[in-house]
């Protein structure tokens, strides 16, 4: 079905990604999970195997890579999307259209179909992923779940032989990633041949056959389900591998003393229009703890993140900061928010320049202090856009400290990383937590929660309806799945 023989490619102008002498079968109706860290090659094999390298992504290729026969590198990309269809980490990047119904046909659409036999085709999708509720919808009121859904249902209109799926649940809510592994199951059991590149492992461990693990480039493991799950959990950690199931994880118990800043929200009420988005939010955070904030998108944790940054007003109800009741305008100087994409927050051309971009901070030595607690000094002079994810997300943390904000709101800070890379944010996170700072976590990361967050606040709906302490977070999954405390 799929073969590369001595294949080798690396980027124009890019080290990262590039693969060396790879020799790999994958046979009919086979699902296949591609693992390692950040940067192995993982994308890039995908890309291989649906054309967008060579037809696409420019570099040196060498060897041959064959889908049912055909040379990738010989055949159009039209070709093979006929037998080849991909779900992209960010669903957004492959949208075509502003509504739902026509996303999901499109590919057929381009097959020249009939009218008649579309809206056939698009019954049978619907049908088929049950998601009725989609229907007509816009693109752009959907949650990152539901447009996950979509891209899905319009690779499925198409009915390739292959599905290509890289990180598909980055970004999604735990509800989302169980709603996705079902619909890998789906097409398994129709005989598709499936290969997923993807750091969240615990999902897949029942649906994949094999498992593929890749460094530099290379093929370091190759390996049935069976030899992978019976590695010891050290090992998988070497490997630089997230867990495989949640009881691999070793719960942080919070043993350390708060700091006297305190955030107390009384009563908050949020209303967007006519629509009431938070309601009766009441909790106190101190100094020195990490609150993660979960729930299903649309639970209204950006919204509740906002509204005590001062970004959005509440409704009724009061926030206290030390004690003190301010005002929306007040609590912009008390806070800091770092997006989930830090590109938005960052507009100078070097790092040490955005250092002094509406900080009101000249002093240097300060300056180099800050960037070299977070291991940013070697690169003040880079321009911030230039930097890895990873150190965007630092830069702005260093920012943040250097304009001596009590309050910092992180959203979505381990979407996409590999088991080093969230700990390095954990890192980073604890050491703020050791200089007294209220942090708050947006994050649907259950391992992320359960090693470094020392409390969780569970929306939804708009109400918060858990908040978990030590041993109580062990169990966080159970809380999400029933929508608040389990009845044992």
């Amino acid at each position: 079905m799929i073969e590369f023989i001595q294949l080798s490619f690396s980027y124009k102008d890019l080290e990262k990604g590039s693969l060396r002498k790879l020799h790999l079968k994958i046979p009919k109706g086979q699902c296949v999970l591609l693992c390692g860290a950040s940067g192995c090659g993982k994308t890039t094999l995908t890309r291989l195997v649906n054309g967008l390298i060579p037809h696409f992504f420019e570099g040196k290729i060498s060897g041959k890579v064959t889908i049912k026969g055909m040379n990738v590198a010989e055949t159009e990309i039209s070709t093979l999307s006929d037998s080849v269809g991909t779900v992209f980490q960010n669903p957004r990047t492959q949208f075509f259209n502003t509504d739902t119904d026509s996303e999901i046909v499109f590919g057929l659409e381009n097959r020249m179909l009939e009218p008649e036999e579309l809206k056939q085709q698009l019954e049978r999708v619907v049908t088929d992923l049950h998601i009725e509720k989609l229907r007509g919808c816009s693109i752009f009121d959907l949650s990152g779940g539901e447009k996950q859904k979509i891209a899905f249902a319009s690779v499925y209109a198409a009915n390739p032989d292959i599905f290509v799926l890289d990180e598909p649940s980055s970004n999604l809510d735990f509800h989302s990633v169980l709603e996705l592994k079902n619909l890998i199951e789906k097409i398994k059991r129709q005989g598709k041949t499936i290969i997923i590149a993807e750091h969240r492992l615990w999902y897949l461990i029942d649906i994949a056959d094999r498992v593929i693990l890749m460094e530099d480039g290379q093929i370091l493991k190759d390996m049935s389900m069976q030899d992978f799950c019976s590695l010891p959990i050290k090992q998988i950690q070497n490997m630089g591998l997230r867990c495989r199931n949640f009881s691999e994880i070793e719960t942080n118990i919070n043993g350390k003393k708060f700091s006297e800043h305190t955030l107390e929200l009384k009563d908050i009420h949020v209303k967007y229009g006519n629509h009431i988005v938070l309601r009766n939010i009441s909790f106190t955070a101190n100094g020195g703890e990490i609150v993660a904030i979960t729930g299903a998108n649309g639970a209204g944790k950006t919204t509740l993140a906002r509204t005590i940054c001062g970004l959005l007003k509440q409704k009724s109800g009061n926030i206290f900061i030390n004690g003190k009741n301010l005002t929306a305008k007040a609590r912009i100087k008390k806070s800091y928010m770092v997006m989930q994409d830090v590109g938005h927050q960052l507009f100078t051309d070097s790092v040490k320049t955005e250092c002094t971009l509406g900080t009101k901070t000249k002093n240097e030595s300060y300056i180099d202090e800050i960037l070299s607690m977070l291991s940013l000094s070697e690169l003040k002079n880079r321009h911030p856009l230039a930097l890895s994810g990873g150190q965007k997300q630092r830069l702005a943390v260093a920012i943040s400290l250097l304009c001596d904000k009590e309050i910092l709101i992180f959203d979505e800070p381990t979407s996409g990383l590999d088991l080093k890379s969230m700990r390095e944010v954990g890192t980073m996170i604890e050491r703020l937590s050791e200089q007294g700072k209220i942090l708050l976590v947006i994050t649907h990361d259950i391992e992320f929660i359960k090693t470094i967050c020392s409390r969780v606040l569970l929306l939804s709906g708009g109400k918060m309806i858990a908040d978990l302490k030590d041993k109580e977070k062990e169990n966080i999954e159970n809380y999400i799945l029933t929508g608040g405390y389990r009845n044992e």
